[in-house]
């Protein structure tokens, strides 16, 4: 059972549905918040992939317009592959060019939380997964890219684990909720802390 305000930060389906599964009330806002000349600023300071996704999820969370006593929930995912810190996808074009490059090999999933009152942080944390993608074939790609249609412009990874995205990959080592974009478990622990939810 919830209790109090809690507001979720987001505009991303995905982390909401993994909310309202695991039975908390909360409400959608979206931050008024430039994610990406914030990203910008904060690469060219060389941060660490795990420094970044937690300082964007602090970001959005504190630049929240929520009442005073509302909790408020911010996240953010951050792809790391050969080194380089990849964006999401603008096109199915550039998706396929993506899961190409990750066919066969390892990359890495910086998933952030942070919950903030009045602008503040109270907590945050940073999970990451390695996800090792299988030789699928062109044909299973095309197939894939079909079905899967836009909606992958929408993950970093331009895949949907959740779903048949799923059948991409040969090895992962990680949590599920981290890999879909919220890390549910320490997020559940901070919000009983702070008596958002029944203990």
């Amino acid at each position: 059972m919830s209790h109090g305000q809690v507001i979720l930060a987001s505009g991303s389906e995905i982390r909401a549905r993994i909310l309202l599964n695991a039975g908390i009330a909360f409400s959608v806002m979206k931050p008024d918040f430039d994610e990406d000349a914030a990203k910008s600023e904060l690469r060219a300071q060389n941060f660490s992939a795990a420094d970044l996704a937690r300082a964007l999820a602090e970001g959005k969370a504190r630049a929240c317009m929520a009442p005073e006593s509302a909790l408020v929930i911010g996240a953010d995912q951050i792809l790391e592959f050969d080194g380089e810190l990849l964006d999401k996808c603008r096109s199915i074009e550039e998706a396929r060019d993506r899961l190409w490059a990750l066919r066969g090999k390892e990359h890495g999933l910086w998933s952030a939380w942070a919950i903030a009152r009045s602008g503040r942080i109270l907590a945050a944390g940073v999970d990451y997964s390695g996800l090792r993608m299988r030789e699928f074939s062109e044909i299973y790609l095309e197939t894939y890219l079909g079905s899967a249609g836009p909606c992958l412009t929408r993950s970093v990874g331009a895949y949907e684990y959740e779903g048949t995205g799923a059948q991409l990959f040969e090895d992962v080592r990680g949590d599920f909720y981290a890999i879909l974009g919220l890390p549910l478990l320490p997020l559940l622990a901070k919000l009983r802390e702070f008596g958002a939810i029944d203990a």
